[in-house]
Protein backbone atom coordinates (compact mmCIF):
# COMPACT_ATOMS: atom_id res chain seq x y z
CA UNK A 1 0.00 0.00 0.00
CA UNK A 2 1.61 3.16 -1.16
CA UNK A 3 2.11 5.66 1.42
CA UNK A 4 -0.23 9.04 2.06
CA UNK A 5 0.92 12.04 0.26
CA UNK A 6 1.67 14.90 3.84
CA UNK A 7 -1.14 16.92 5.30
CA UNK A 8 -0.72 20.15 2.73
CA UNK A 9 -0.07 22.08 5.71
CA UNK A 10 3.03 20.14 6.86
CA UNK A 11 4.15 19.75 3.87
CA UNK A 12 3.74 23.55 2.86
CA UNK A 13 5.80 23.75 6.42
CA UNK A 14 8.74 22.53 6.03
CA UNK A 15 8.69 22.77 2.32
CA UNK A 16 11.86 24.55 2.71
CA UNK A 17 13.55 21.19 4.07
CA UNK A 18 12.77 19.37 0.43
CA UNK A 19 16.05 21.55 -0.85
CA UNK A 20 18.87 19.58 1.34
CA UNK A 21 16.64 16.25 2.16
CA UNK A 22 19.61 13.96 2.69
CA UNK A 23 20.28 11.57 5.34
CA UNK A 24 24.14 12.81 5.79
CA UNK A 25 23.01 15.91 6.47
CA UNK A 26 20.85 14.93 9.38
CA UNK A 27 23.44 13.27 11.72
CA UNK A 28 25.81 16.33 11.50
CA UNK A 29 22.53 18.63 12.20
CA UNK A 30 21.52 16.87 15.22
CA UNK A 31 25.55 16.60 16.13
CA UNK A 32 25.91 20.56 15.83
CA UNK A 33 22.20 20.74 17.89
CA UNK A 34 24.41 18.77 20.69
CA UNK A 35 27.44 20.59 20.97
CA UNK A 36 25.36 24.16 20.87
CA UNK A 37 23.12 22.62 23.60
CA UNK A 38 25.82 20.78 25.97
CA UNK A 39 28.72 23.48 24.68
CA UNK A 40 26.78 26.37 25.99
CA UNK A 41 25.39 25.00 29.29
CA UNK A 42 28.91 23.86 29.94
CA UNK A 43 31.11 27.48 29.21
CA UNK A 44 28.01 28.89 31.61
CA UNK A 45 28.91 26.32 34.25
CA UNK A 46 32.43 26.86 33.82
CA UNK A 47 31.91 30.73 33.65
CA UNK A 48 30.04 30.22 37.48
CA UNK A 49 33.62 28.03 38.49
CA UNK A 50 35.55 30.63 37.79
CA UNK A 51 34.19 33.13 39.40
CA UNK A 52 32.42 31.50 42.07
CA UNK A 53 34.96 28.63 42.55
CA UNK A 54 34.73 25.06 41.28
CA UNK A 55 33.56 23.47 44.62
CA UNK A 56 30.18 25.68 44.40
CA UNK A 57 29.92 24.89 40.84
CA UNK A 58 29.97 21.12 41.76
CA UNK A 59 27.65 21.49 44.60
CA UNK A 60 25.50 23.61 41.82
CA UNK A 61 25.53 20.00 39.87
CA UNK A 62 24.81 18.27 42.06
CA UNK A 63 21.71 20.66 43.07
CA UNK A 64 20.63 20.76 39.85
CA UNK A 65 20.33 16.71 39.59
CA UNK A 66 17.62 17.48 42.05
CA UNK A 67 16.37 20.63 41.53
CA UNK A 68 13.72 20.80 44.81
CA UNK A 69 14.62 24.29 45.33
CA UNK A 70 13.00 27.14 43.18
CA UNK A 71 16.52 28.19 41.75
CA UNK A 72 17.73 25.38 40.65
CA UNK A 73 13.97 24.39 38.94
CA UNK A 74 14.54 27.53 37.20
CA UNK A 75 17.78 27.00 36.23
CA UNK A 76 17.26 23.62 35.12
CA UNK A 77 14.21 24.87 32.73
CA UNK A 78 16.22 28.02 31.12
CA UNK A 79 18.97 25.51 30.80
CA UNK A 80 16.92 24.24 27.49
CA UNK A 81 17.36 27.78 25.49
CA UNK A 82 20.61 26.61 24.18
CA UNK A 83 18.44 23.33 22.73
CA UNK A 84 16.16 26.03 20.83
CA UNK A 85 19.35 27.66 19.27
CA UNK A 86 20.98 24.84 18.04
CA UNK A 87 17.89 23.36 16.36
CA UNK A 88 17.60 27.00 14.39
CA UNK A 89 21.42 26.57 13.88
CA UNK A 90 21.35 23.46 12.48
CA UNK A 91 18.23 23.55 10.57
CA UNK A 92 19.92 26.70 9.03
CA UNK A 93 23.65 25.55 8.56
CA UNK A 94 22.92 22.02 7.65
CA UNK A 95 19.61 22.32 4.98
CA UNK A 96 18.98 25.98 4.93
CA UNK A 97 15.70 26.42 6.65
CA UNK A 98 14.37 29.06 7.87
CA UNK A 99 13.14 29.29 11.62
CA UNK A 100 9.91 29.11 9.97
CA UNK A 101 9.89 25.71 8.54
CA UNK A 102 10.54 25.07 12.27
CA UNK A 103 7.43 26.24 14.27
CA UNK A 104 4.92 27.01 11.14
CA UNK A 105 3.81 30.68 10.54
CA UNK A 106 4.43 32.95 13.35
CA UNK A 107 0.48 33.87 13.73
CA UNK A 108 -0.41 30.63 13.67
CA UNK A 109 1.84 29.52 15.56
CA UNK A 110 0.89 31.72 18.77
CA UNK A 111 -2.92 30.82 17.89
CA UNK A 112 -2.80 27.17 18.25
CA UNK A 113 -0.57 27.25 21.18
CA UNK A 114 -3.01 29.44 22.82
CA UNK A 115 -6.18 27.57 21.48
CA UNK A 116 -3.95 24.35 22.97
CA UNK A 117 -3.47 26.39 26.32
CA UNK A 118 -6.82 26.97 26.98
CA UNK A 119 -8.59 23.33 25.67
CA UNK A 120 -5.98 21.90 28.11
CA UNK A 121 -6.53 23.98 31.02
CA UNK A 122 -10.14 23.35 30.61
CA UNK A 123 -9.44 19.30 30.66
CA UNK A 124 -6.61 19.26 33.35
CA UNK A 125 -8.29 20.95 35.65
CA UNK A 126 -10.99 18.62 36.82
CA UNK A 127 -8.81 16.07 36.43
CA UNK A 128 -6.53 17.55 39.16
CA UNK A 129 -9.50 18.23 41.10
CA UNK A 130 -10.20 14.44 40.94
CA UNK A 131 -6.93 13.13 41.63
CA UNK A 132 -7.44 15.30 44.90
CA UNK A 133 -10.58 13.72 45.52
CA UNK A 134 -9.02 9.97 45.79
CA UNK A 135 -5.35 11.21 47.27
CA UNK A 136 -3.93 13.56 49.48
CA UNK A 137 -1.16 15.54 48.40
CA UNK A 138 0.86 17.92 50.89
CA UNK A 139 2.09 21.00 51.28
CA UNK A 140 5.63 22.40 49.01
CA UNK A 141 6.06 25.49 48.72
CA UNK A 142 4.56 28.37 50.82
CA UNK A 143 1.33 29.80 48.43
CA UNK A 144 2.89 33.50 48.87
CA UNK A 145 6.33 32.92 47.60
CA UNK A 146 4.68 30.33 44.89
CA UNK A 147 2.58 33.16 43.62
CA UNK A 148 5.49 35.38 42.98
CA UNK A 149 7.60 32.93 41.19
CA UNK A 150 4.84 31.72 38.77
CA UNK A 151 5.43 34.34 36.14
CA UNK A 152 8.81 33.00 36.07
CA UNK A 153 7.96 29.89 36.51
CA UNK A 154 5.43 30.02 33.46
CA UNK A 155 7.98 31.62 31.60
CA UNK A 156 10.68 29.29 32.28
CA UNK A 157 7.93 26.30 31.06
CA UNK A 158 7.77 27.72 27.65
CA UNK A 159 10.83 28.36 27.16
CA UNK A 160 11.52 24.24 28.61
CA UNK A 161 8.90 22.94 26.20
CA UNK A 162 8.96 25.37 23.31
CA UNK A 163 13.00 24.27 23.15
CA UNK A 164 12.10 20.06 23.22
CA UNK A 165 8.99 20.75 20.44
CA UNK A 166 10.93 22.76 17.97
CA UNK A 167 13.93 20.41 18.50
CA UNK A 168 11.47 17.33 18.42
CA UNK A 169 8.70 17.97 16.15
CA UNK A 170 10.34 20.86 13.76
CA UNK A 171 13.29 20.04 13.30
CA UNK A 172 13.59 16.54 13.33
CA UNK A 173 10.21 15.05 12.19
CA UNK A 174 10.13 17.35 9.62
CA UNK A 175 13.36 16.81 8.16
CA UNK A 176 12.28 12.90 8.15
CA UNK A 177 8.75 13.91 6.92
CA UNK A 178 11.00 14.92 3.68
CA UNK A 179 13.02 12.03 3.39
CA UNK A 180 10.72 9.35 4.13
CA UNK A 181 6.77 9.09 3.47
CA UNK A 182 5.51 6.70 6.23
CA UNK A 183 4.60 8.78 9.06
CA UNK A 184 5.77 5.53 11.28
CA UNK A 185 8.81 6.64 10.64
CA UNK A 186 8.71 10.78 10.76
CA UNK A 187 6.09 10.51 13.31
CA UNK A 188 7.38 7.42 15.14
CA UNK A 189 11.36 7.63 15.46
CA UNK A 190 11.15 11.26 16.73
CA UNK A 191 8.76 10.06 19.08
CA UNK A 192 11.21 6.72 20.43
CA UNK A 193 13.88 9.30 20.64
CA UNK A 194 12.08 11.95 22.42
CA UNK A 195 11.14 8.83 24.84
CA UNK A 196 14.14 7.21 24.91
CA UNK A 197 15.84 10.37 26.70
CA UNK A 198 13.50 10.55 29.36
CA UNK A 199 14.69 7.07 30.47
CA UNK A 200 16.42 7.93 33.97
CA UNK A 201 16.28 4.60 36.21
CA UNK A 202 18.71 6.08 38.40
CA UNK A 203 16.52 8.94 39.60
CA UNK A 204 12.82 7.31 39.12
CA UNK A 205 13.61 3.38 39.36
CA UNK A 206 11.10 1.54 38.52
CA UNK A 207 8.89 4.67 37.47
CA UNK A 208 11.65 4.67 34.21
CA UNK A 209 9.66 2.84 32.48
CA UNK A 210 6.25 4.52 33.15
CA UNK A 211 7.64 7.78 31.92
CA UNK A 212 9.68 6.32 28.57
CA UNK A 213 6.03 4.89 27.35
CA UNK A 214 3.95 8.46 28.69
CA UNK A 215 7.11 10.89 26.41
CA UNK A 216 6.86 8.53 23.49
CA UNK A 217 2.90 8.46 23.26
CA UNK A 218 2.89 12.53 24.18
CA UNK A 219 5.93 12.49 21.20
CA UNK A 220 3.18 10.59 18.69
CA UNK A 221 0.00 12.47 19.47
CA UNK A 222 2.39 15.73 19.18
CA UNK A 223 3.51 14.45 15.76
CA UNK A 224 -0.09 14.19 14.71
CA UNK A 225 -0.74 17.88 15.97
CA UNK A 226 1.83 19.30 13.99
CA UNK A 227 1.09 17.56 10.92
CA UNK A 228 -2.44 18.18 11.10
CA UNK A 229 -2.15 22.00 11.66
CA UNK A 230 1.21 22.76 9.94
CA UNK A 231 2.56 24.53 13.46
CA UNK A 232 3.98 23.50 16.33
CA UNK A 233 1.89 25.61 18.24
CA UNK A 234 -0.50 23.58 19.49
CA UNK A 235 1.73 20.86 20.46
CA UNK A 236 3.70 23.09 22.26
CA UNK A 237 0.48 24.23 24.13
CA UNK A 238 -0.26 21.11 25.23
CA UNK A 239 3.30 20.17 26.09
CA UNK A 240 3.13 23.41 28.08
CA UNK A 241 -0.13 22.87 30.08
CA UNK A 242 1.04 18.96 30.55
CA UNK A 243 4.30 20.10 32.37
CA UNK A 244 2.84 22.87 34.07
CA UNK A 245 0.11 20.31 36.05
CA UNK A 246 3.73 18.41 36.63
CA UNK A 247 5.89 21.03 37.53
CA UNK A 248 3.98 24.19 38.71
CA UNK A 249 1.27 22.58 40.12
CA UNK A 250 1.39 18.82 41.74
CA UNK A 251 5.01 17.71 41.75
CA UNK A 252 6.59 14.07 42.21
CA UNK A 253 9.24 13.96 44.09
CA UNK A 254 11.77 12.36 42.79
CA UNK A 255 10.87 15.01 39.61
CA UNK A 256 11.42 18.66 39.19
CA UNK A 257 9.48 19.68 42.53
CA UNK A 258 11.24 23.16 43.17
CA UNK A 259 8.78 25.50 41.77
CA UNK A 260 5.27 22.97 42.75
CA UNK A 261 2.43 24.25 45.21
CA UNK A 262 2.28 20.46 46.29
CA UNK A 263 3.51 17.85 45.97
CA UNK A 264 2.21 14.23 45.39
CA UNK A 265 2.60 11.62 48.99
CA UNK A 266 4.50 9.50 46.88
CA UNK A 267 7.73 9.52 44.89
CA UNK A 268 8.21 8.71 41.29
CA UNK A 269 10.12 5.52 42.46
CA UNK A 270 7.24 4.72 43.76
CA UNK A 271 5.23 4.69 41.16
CA UNK A 272 6.67 1.34 39.06
CA UNK A 273 5.21 0.35 36.08
CA UNK A 274 1.42 -0.30 35.88
CA UNK A 275 -0.46 -0.37 32.44
CA UNK A 276 -3.74 0.96 34.15
CA UNK A 277 -1.88 3.20 35.96
CA UNK A 278 0.07 4.73 33.11
CA UNK A 279 -2.64 5.08 30.79
CA UNK A 280 -5.05 6.64 33.64
CA UNK A 281 -2.65 9.58 34.07
CA UNK A 282 -2.07 10.16 30.28
CA UNK A 283 -6.32 10.59 30.00
CA UNK A 284 -6.33 14.23 29.85
CA UNK A 285 -3.40 14.29 27.11
CA UNK A 286 -4.98 11.92 25.58
CA UNK A 287 -8.55 13.74 25.55
CA UNK A 288 -6.98 17.08 25.06
CA UNK A 289 -5.66 15.96 22.02
CA UNK A 290 -8.70 14.63 20.73
CA UNK A 291 -10.32 17.85 21.31
CA UNK A 292 -7.75 19.72 19.74
CA UNK A 293 -7.93 16.99 16.40
CA UNK A 294 -11.68 18.53 16.19
CA UNK A 295 -11.62 22.12 16.25
CA UNK A 296 -7.97 22.94 15.24
CA UNK A 297 -8.04 23.59 11.12
CA UNK A 298 -6.82 21.07 9.26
Amino acid sequence: MPARPLPPRFAAMIAPARARPALWRLAPGLLLLAMVYLGLNAAIWAAYGLSAGWDRAEMLLAKLAVASTPATALILLASFAPMALGAALAARLMHRRPLRSLTGPGGVLLRHAGIAGLVGLAVYTPALGLWHLAQDSQPNLPPGLWARLLPLTLAAIALQTFAEELVFRGYLQGQLAVRFARPLIWAGLPALVFGALHHDPARMGDGALAAVIAAVIFGLLAADLTARTGSIGAAWGLHFVNNTAAIALLATPGTITGLGLRVTPYTVQDLGWSPIGTLTDLIPLVLSWLILRRILPR
